[in-house]
């Protein structure tokens, strides 16, 4: 008997399906099959349709590994399909996962022909964009189908459930190593959903879509099929034309960090934006949330007879307080409150949450304006920035230049003295000398604390042997850092690295920063100290940095004097922050590790030259120090502090913090806090300035010092 007679296709089809093999050997045993199945005519097909079914139904439950599903399953399917066009598969759907239930549900009771086409233009998604054809198609399959309401449930789940284990009839397991929201063969259906569900509307679309670019996007825990759901979610998000729609891929912008989704959030971005006719940095600015919020940034929400209150208060403190009837203020939730009102006073809560996550959102957006040369119209500086109930609270801390009618640029603090035509960021690299130190002085003498450090900001200008290698900088080479430390300060950055370790391509560290609007781009590199074991390393070395521009998608490398000034700024602060916070310079117990290779480089980095950073740190102190009680106490010698103590005499250097004591040049090892002492003002965030600061509080009365070890080696 031949083997493609129909008698013994069925009896070899029938041998699989009874058998008990299971995952990759049950995959094995189809492909031997199935091409005897496809050789049959349409007419013995129909016969074995029974027999086809159950393989498939038995195959979508099998474990397999994802490379032999996708190529069975087409070939199940094509069969399946030929015989029966309104069958759906039941691999089609997942089987286990609870966010398909919904449509599971629906095809199980009430099977049809527009259902299972509609499924089907579901799972023909391949890309994070459909088509416009498939939008049309997509719609109307829907109504056909009526399965807007399944849609949308699904969307539901995808957006508020946990993940579920195939092992069990019950929530996520994490220790069955099943981490998937979306199982990866089930990712075309799942973007699918995403979409229809974007297409057929619904007051709950967008928040749902946000939710789920969110919990896919940057918890790290879908591995395979995250960022395809997030992608699929920021694009539809895109692609709505709704405010609130523009706002939920604003929000977006902070907590996603993955580069393929940050580029589809700008691509959306900038699809939303040309919609409008405007750029894509006036749609983010123009998308602020203002969260409810009233012109003076606060919203009051009555519990009973007491008021509950939301207020920014500035630039990096949003506060809520509870006001009873008499008239007294608390900022802790009475018990009244507590008890009789516990949904107010949970979205009160919630609702501080989400405006605390906008104002340091917006801190750091701000501050990325820095490194652009951007200018406002005045009357759109002043919507969407000076009266902005968020925004706004930044703006007043910080120094902007006005164009008067007579074409002169004009600086001040928060607000112009007179009309003005055009607003811009004021930046000290543009500002004459003396112009910068009346900034200083002013900001110090009025206890301004600035949202970021503008008046004291660090400028870094092209040195002569920049202009003499030309297309690269030594600047901070040959430093030596705390690799895991320089790796979070990237991310914290914004900056994109690879990580370095024992793996192909991770010896050569490249880390990447956008500055001018994303314009140009500086590359800072970096490799591994190998002299250490293990697949990770504990130190890097630093090398050069250079600058691209952007041409299009593409980037080009460019000659150190194109850059522009605030771009090559910006970016080599950046790079002084990255070495400053993780050379072994500043760490304090270098010192006790012994004989080290590495020690004549710590004494040279640690009591060095100043950097540009550590110079403003000397500018700061010199108007701090005279305002503190132990003002007498202090004198500033070149790169360091001197404090006079009760017992010795002490030179913190500016840079790296570290102490040596008079008259023998001794190490001092000092582990303290990181904060200035008391309620001292600082100008702004600064955790050396406030470390230095802390120390000698300490050090000026080190007769009192009780911590033993510091003790000893004062007396020693």
């Amino acid at each position: 008997m031949s083997d493609d007679d129909p008698g013994t296709v069925q009896a070899l089809l029938a041998r699989v399906c009874e058998s008990g093999e299971q995952g990759h050997r049950l995959a094995l045993l189809l492909e031997e099959a199935l091409p005897a199945a496809e050789r049959l005519d349409a007419g013995a097909l129909r016969e074995l349709a029974p027999l086809l079914k159950r393989l498939e139904g038995r195959f979508a439950r099998a474990d397999v590994a994802i490379g032999y599903r996708e190529r069975i399953d087409r070939r199940l399917r094509a069969l399946l399909a030929s015989v029966d066009v309104a069958y759906l598969p039941e691999g089609m759907l997942p089987v286990h996962d609870t966010w398909a239930a919904p449509l599971r549900k629906r095809v199980r009771e009430a099977p049809s022909a527009e259902l299972t086409r509609f499924v089907r233009h579901l799972v023909s998604l391949s890309a994070p964009r459909p088509t416009s054809k498939w939008h049309r198609t997509c719609v109307a399959l829907a109504d056909e189908a009526a399965a807007r309401g399944d849609v949308a449930e699904c969307l539901r789940v995808l957006a508020e459930d946990e993940p579920h284990c195939p092992r069990e009839d019950g929530p996520h397991d994490e220790s069955c190593g099943y981490h998937h929201l979306v199982h990866p063969h089930h990712g075309d259906v799942a973007r699918g959903v995403l979409w229809a569900a974007a297409l057929c509307g619904g007051p709950e679309v967008v928040p749902r879509l946000r939710a789920v670019a969110l919990r896919t996007g940057t918890s790290g825990r879908d591995l395979y099929e995250g960022p395809k759901l997030a992608g699929a979610a920021i694009n539809a998000l895109g692609a709505i034309d709704d405010p609130g729609a523009l706002e939920a891929l604003w929000r977006l912008r902070a907590p996603v960090r993955n580069r393929a989704l940050r580029k589809q959030l700008d691509t959306a971005l900038e699809a939303a934006a040309g919609r409008q006719g405007i750029t894509r940095a006036q749609l983010v600015e123009r998308t602020v949330p203002a969260h409810g919020l009233g012109p003076d940034g606060s919203v009051e929400q009555a519990a009973g007879e007491h008021t509950v209150r939301v207020a920014v208060e500035d630039a990096a403190t949003v506060r809520i307080t509870f006001t009873g009837a008499d008239g007294r203020t608390s900022r802790t939730a009475p018990a009244a409150v507590k008890d009789g009102f516990p949904d107010e006073l949970r979205r009160m809560k919630a609702l501080a949450k989400e405006v605390r996550a906008t104002l340091s959102s917006e801190r750091a957006r701000v501050e990325g304006l820095m490194s652009q040369d951007r200018v406002w119209p005045y009357a759109e500086w002043c919507e969407h920035y000076r009266d902005h109930p968020v925004t706004g609270a930044i703006v007043r801390g910080l120094i902007w230049e006005f164009q008067g009618q007579d074409g002169l640029w004009r600086a001040s603090l928060g607000a112009p003295a007179g009309d003005a035509a055009h607003v811009r960021l004021w930046h000290p690299i543009r500002a004459a000398l003396d112009d910068v130190r009346a900034w200083r002085e002013r900001v110090v003498d009025e206890q301004v604390r600035q949202p970021f450090k503008q008046a004291f900001r660090e400028i870094y200008l092209l040195t002569p042997a920049e202009e003499g290698t030309a297309t690269y900088s030594n600047r901070y080479a040959a430093h030596i850092v705390h690799y895991r430390r320089l790796y979070a300060l990237f991310k914290e950055r914004g900056w994109q690295a690879n990580f370095l370790g024992r793996h192909d391509g991770g010896y050569n560290g490249e880390a990447r920063g956008e500055f001018g609007g994303g314009e140009w781009r500086a590359c800072f590199y970096h490799e591994p100290v190998d002299d250490e074991d293990g697949w990770t390393f504990e130190h890097a070395a630093t090398d050069q940095v250079r600058f691209e521009r952007g041409h299009g998608r593409r980037w080009r490398e460019a000659p150190l004097a194109d850059v522009p000034p605030p771009v090559f700024s910006e970016a080599m602060r950046d790079v002084d922050l990255f070495v400053g916070v993780t050379s072994i310079a500043a760490d304090p117990d270098w010192a006790d590790r012994g004989e080290d290779r590495r020690t004549a480089y710590w004494r040279e980095a640690g009591f060095g030259a100043l950097t540009a950073s550590a110079e403003v740190r000397r500018a700061a102190l010199e108007r701090i120090l005279p305002r503190t009680k132990i003002a007498g106490r202090c004198t500033l010698d070149g790169r360091h502090l001197v404090v006079r103590g009760e017992l010795r005499t002490y030179r913190i250097h500016l840079g790296s913090a570290n102490v040596v004591m008079e008259p023998d040049g001794a190490y001092l090892c000092v582990v303290q806090g990181r904060r200035a002492p008391g309620t001292l003002y600082l100008p702004f965030e600064d955790e050396r300035l406030s470390l230095i600061l802390s120390k000698a509080f300490l050090l000026a009365a080190d007769h009192t010092i009780a911590d033993a070890s510091i003790r000893r080696q004062i007396e020693r």
